[in-house]
């Protein structure tokens, strides 16, 4: 008799064994950089301090929880695990439909730091915790979007690669892994309608369900190996459209090359006609923006359903709507982190800006998603005139990327809004960046533990 075939775990398991490149330890200091930033800003924010004081009860350990020293792993990754989060300016994966680095990174970071590990280490888990997550989160497809929050998801997959990696679990260990994260795994979407730091605790605990699954094989506890198919599996129990020949598609790169960076403080569904409106804009001087009596947003689906919020009241529904996004620049230009307060959703100003924007769903950027993140917007000037423009794609995705002195410069920014010095986040982000060209681990963590 036969034996029977590998499962996807234990295939996806096989592939996350491959050596990493020169060139994906680069991209991954990079996103490195990038998610350090948005964890960075969000230590001025009431989920950081309720955390904080939580995990500063809790005895000291080997990993770093930002701004509360050196904890426990678990500790840590409850706080920096749910930071990344919080501004929404975290990196996405459009065909995933999720973010991987506020799960993966936390992982990655915190485990290297409890094994004593070196940079090359953590960088190499890095891209295979966030490997891991893109290929489960793509398999799940959109039905499972409607409803739970892939992020969650996938990211206990990714945070089990990740810790595996650092780790050094063999192939049949780390399916063990894979399949006790993915068994508990998930978050509902229903925190979108209430005012609740939800999202970020269920990063949070995505990662710590990763790390303890990785902790568990490793201590030669099995874990089921046909999570993903199995007919009471994932795919089975919240996937009606999923596409698991996707978990072990041939790729030409590591997948941690095909994410998108956000350069604003909004919803990743909102950038694209964010950039719209920028360059429809552009040629437009004070006098000629002051007229325009109507824009037009025409989008895809999905960001209608996360987005279409005209009144936003608090500074997460502002991050939200489409409405306050386009509203806000048609009143102060380039989108900024002040933008985006409770302040500002009562800005008489803004407000009345809001009521000119008008969003529809438009068939063709919605068949193109979620491979696209596409939109268009038509300005209509008191004049008679008409402007338009369109981008399929949005500034920090793979088609028109960041450059890594953009990504710089943005985290920088973030973490002078968070509250961190100058004097600290230049050096600190220089060493994120030197980690994959021999610099050390070591020098970095003592910079982390100086954050206050």
């Amino acid at each position: 008799m036969s034996a029977p075939a590998a499962s996807l775990t234990e295939q996806l398991a096989q592939r996350l064994q491959q050596p990493v490149d020169a060139a994906s330890r680069q991209r991954a200091a990079l996103l490195l950089v990038d998610w350090l930033g948005c964890a960075l800003a969000a230590l001025r924010y009431p989920v950081a301090q309720q955390l904080h004081g939580l995990v500063q009860q809790q005895p000291a350990g080997s990993a770093v929880a930002l701004g509360a020293g050196r904890r426990g792993v678990a500790d840590a990754l409850l706080l920096n695990g749910a930071l990344g989060n919080v501004l929404e300016m975290d990196d996405v994966h459009r065909g995933a439909i999720l973010h991987p680095g506020p799960v993966v990174i936390p992982v990655a970071l915190a485990a290297a730091q409890a094994e004593g590990a070196d940079a090359h280490a953590l960088l190499d888990a890095i891209v295979r915790g966030y490997e891991a997550t893109i290929r489960i989160g793509r398999a799940l497809g959109t039905g499972h979007y409607r409803y739970w929050h892939p992020t969650s998801t996938a990211g206990a997959f990714g945070a089990a690669a990740a810790a595996a990696s650092v780790l050094r679990l063999p192939a049949d260990a780390l399916a063990d892994a894979l399949g006790t994260a993915g068994s508990r795994t998930g978050g509902l979407w229903q925190m979108r309608h209430e005012p609740v730091p939800t999202k970020s605790l269920h990063n949070a605990e995505a990662a710590r369900s990763g790390w303890l699954a990785a902790q568990l094989a490793l201590a030669g506890v099995r874990g089921p190996r046909r999570i993903l198919e199995g007919e009471q599996g994932l795919f089975a129990a919240t996937a009606p459209d999923a596409l698991p020949e996707q978990v072990i598609a041939a790729e030409a790169d590591w997948l941690i090359h095909s994410t998108s960076l956000k350069p604003w403080p909004a919803c990743r569904h909102a950038h694209p006609a964010i950039d719209a409106l920028l360059d429809a804009l552009a040629p437009l001087d004070a006098a000629a923006i002051a007229q325009i009596q109507r824009v037009d947003v025409h989008t895809y689906a999905e960001a209608l359903r996360f987005c279409d919020r005209p009144q936003p009241q608090t500074e997460l529904e502002a991050k939200f709507s489409l409405q306050h996004a386009l509203g806000s620049i048609l009143v102060h230009g380039r989108p900024q982190l002040a933008h985006y307060t409770a302040e500002s959703c009562s800005d008489s100003e803004v407000g009345a800006a809001r009521t000119r924007i008008h969003v529809r769903e438009d068939a063709a950027c919605s068949a193109r998603f979620p491979a696209h993140y596409g939109a268009m917007v038509v300005l209509h000037l008191a004049d008679g005139r008409q402007l338009q423009a369109e981008r399929v794609d949005a500034w920090g995705d793979p088609e028109c990327p960041m450059r890594a002195e953009d990504v710089v410069a943005k985290a920088l920014a973030l973490a002078q809004w968070g509250g961190v010095s100058a004097g600290l986040a230049h050096p600190l982000f220089a060493q994120v960046q030197a980690l994959a060209d021999g610099g050390t681990l070591d020098a970095l963590n003592s910079m982390l533990v100086r954050v206050a």
